[in-house]
């Protein structure tokens, strides 16, 4: 069975169905990203279909919510080896798309695969979220939705997304089985930064939640970068953990 007709029969129990352009490119992804393992750590999984599963698929279940967010931008934040940004901006050519990475050396390499893979409607921002999303950051308040995997807890990643977001906005973040007791935790970080949690969604290999932004953004977050990680809203300082 040739890869198409492989990935095709991988992505119906996803319930998505792909072009064999859109599965040549995603494939060709993923060998841009496991060649740059090898220089820098971006993933733990290397076999070929768990990474078609655990990557490209996981990352192309927030497909059908952006579409229903009406999205005219996002940005992926904490994009690191380019999940679920680049998956997105592969199979939606026309939404513009911002990956946001802080580490140089991630960034150089997400900037050398959009331009490797024609994703011309990508840009890759070198930067922290808490310093994008102050007042003065340049970025508050500029998508209509934020996507993130793997970015921390989520009374961590709210104070890092929701200052991104336009009033209306979406946070679409892909979680484990423990979404309900992170969105339990997150009470307090949800009252504070105006978000409200509209779904949970489970998929094949995660959850999906939604959290909208509701309210207006105290202008105190978010706070300098690695403070929210440090003390997270209403949670456990790490140090205390």
């Amino acid at each position: 069975m040739d890869e198409v007709a492989k990935v095709r029969e991988l992505a119906a129990p996803f319930e998505l169905e792909l072009t064999s352009q859109d599965i040549d490119r995603l494939g060709r992804f993923l060998d841009l990203l496991h060649s740059a393992n090898q220089r820098m750590n971006l993933t733990r999984i290397v076999e070929r279909e768990e990474a078609w599963n655990r990557h490209i698929l996981d990352s192309l279940t927030l497909m059908p919510f952006i579409e229903a967010a009406g999205a005219t931008n996002l940005i992926d934040i904490g994009s690191g080896g380019g999940l679920p940004g680049i998956p997105l901006a592969v199979t939606m050519s026309e939404l513009p798309i911002t990956l946001l990475e802080a580490t140089g050396k991630k960034a150089h390499y997400l900037s050398e695969t959009a331009t490797e893979l024609g994703l011309e409607h990508v840009t890759v921002l070198a930067e922290r979220a808490e310093s994008l999303g102050t007042p003065d950051g340049g970025g508050r308040g500029a998508w209509d939705v934020v996507t993130a995997r793997a970015v921390g807890g989520l009374p961590v990643l709210l104070e890092l997304a929701l200052p991104l977001l336009v009033d209306g906005g979406v946070l679409l973040a892909i979680k484990g089985q423990r979404a309900a007791e992170e969105i339990e935790a997150s009470r307090k970080a949800l009252k504070t930064l105006g978000g409200t949690v509209e779904l949970t969604h489970r998929t094949p290999t995660g959850t999906i939640v939604a959290i909208r932004r509701t309210g207006p953004m105290p202008r105190m977050y978010p706070r300098r970068p690695g403070e929210p990680a440090r003390a997270p809203i209403g949670g456990v300082p790490r140090d205390q953990r």
